[in-house]
C-alpha cells in the first residue's frame, strides 16, 4: 500500500503524517512512501487553473493506477479518487486514514480505548463529507476512543472551516471569520478536542481555537499510547 502524504501535511503539519507512520508500524501494515512525492493537483483544480492540474493528475494517474492509496488529506481523497476518475476515467483504489482504521477496528486489530469522561467533537471536512459522501467511518472511529459530543451543524450541514478552495490564501480575512463562527460551536459542545480528518481544516481551525485540535491519526496515536 502506498501511503501518499499529500502537500500540507509533508509541508506544513509534518505530525500528521508522522502520526499515521507511527499507527501504522504499530499495527504492523505494509506500506512504503515515496521520497519525492508530489502533488495530487487539487489546490490546481480548486483554484481555477485546471490545464496546470490536469498535467500533474495525468502523470500520477500513470504512476497509481496498479496501486492501493491510503490519504490523510480529505482535498486528497476526493480529487484521486472522483477527480481522476472524471478527467482521466482512472477508477484508483483510494481509502482515507479514517476508513482504513474503522477496518482495523472492526477487524479486531486495534484496540478500542473509550473513557466516557475525554469529550471531543468532531468537524466535518467538505472535501471528505460532502464532496465524497464520508461521514461515518471518522465517528466511528472516535467513538472507540472518546465520548463524541456533535456541533449543532454536522455532516452533510456542516460548516466549512474556511480554509479551502484557495480562500486562505486570497481572502485571509473571511478565512479567519468563518473559522471561528465554526469555533464557536466546537466551544459550545464543551469539548477538551476537535478532531478533524483534513490538514487544511486542522491548519485552519488550530489558528483560530480555543480548543486543542488533532487530526485523528494523531488522537489515536495518542490513545493506543495512553497519552491522554
Amino acid at each position: 500500500m502506498l501511503y501518499f502524504k499529500g502537500c500540507t501535511g509533508r509541508e506544513k503539519l509534518k505530525n500528521i503524517p508522522n502520526s499515521t507512520e507511527k499507527l501504522l508500524n504499530l499495527l504492523d501494515i505494509d506500506y512504503y512512501t515515496i521520497d519525492n512525492e508530489g502533488c495530487c493537483g487539487s489546490f490546481l483544480l480548486r483554484t481555477g487553473f485546471e490545464e496546470d492540474a490536469k498535467g500533474v493528475m495525468k502523470k500520477n494517474s500513470d504512476q497509481f493506477k496498479d496501486e492501493k492509496i491510503l490519504v490523510s488529506c480529505a482535498g486528497c481523497y476526493k480529487t484521486l479518487k472522483k477527480d481522476y476518475k472524471k478527467y482521466f476515467g482512472v477508477d484508483l483504489d483510494v481509502i482515507h486514514i479514517s476508513q482504513l482504521l474503522k477496518d482495523l477496528i472492526n477487524e479486531g486489530k486495534l484496540e478500542k480505548n473509550n473513557p466516557k469522561d475525554l469529550i471531543v467533537t468532531y468537524h466535518d471536512p467538505c472535501h471528505l463529507g460532502r464532496h465524497a459522501g464520508e461521514y461515518d467511518a471518522p465517528r466511528e472511529v472516535i467513538e472507540n476512543f472518546a465520548n463524541l459530543k456533535e456541533m449543532e451543524n454536522i455532516k452533510e450541514n456542516s460548516m466549512c472551516c474556511g480554509s479551502g478552495g484557495g480562500v486562505k490564501s486570497a481572502y485571509p480575512e473571511i478565512s479567519k471569520e468563518i473559522a471561528i463562527n465554526r469555533m464557536k460551536e466546537a466551544e459550545n459542545t464543551e469539548a477538551e478536542l476537535i478532531i478533524t480528518t483534513c490538514p487544511f481544516c486542522h491548519l485552519n481551525l488550530d489558528e483560530n481555537s480555543s480548543i486543542p485540535v488533532l487530526d485523528i491519526s494523531e488522537f489515536v496515536l495518542r490513545r493506543t499510547l495512553n497519552e491522554f
